[in-house]
């Protein structure tokens, strides 16, 4: 899991028909948390907002974590962190 701060939204009008409806968010890791890279796009099956703390599951995790198992995603928000010690946030 990593934890990243949502930074931003997405649109994509024209997109897999397995991904209709969701919504996408960039999301940026925290260092602190042993972040690496950049910001990624993330779907957001919670509702999560920019500016919001969150816990962002990879690869065949983030497919289960959305139960979407043959949709094309590579990352996926499951949780929002309301408080927590020690991660820089």
């Amino acid at each position: 899991m990593t934890v990243g701060k949502v930074v931003g939204s997405l649109f994509s009008t024209r997109k897999s028909d397995k991904l209709i409806g969701n919504k996408f968010m960039i999301v940026e890791p925290l260092e602190s948390m042993g972040g690496r890279g950049g910001k990624f796009v993330a779907i957001d099956i919670i509702g999560a907002g920019i500016g919001e703390y969150v816990l962002v599951v990879h690869g065949s995790a983030a497919r289960i974590g959305c139960d979407m198992p043959s949709a094309p995603v590579d990352a996926a928000i499951v949780g929002i962190i309301d408080e927590g010690q020690d991660w820089g946030g």
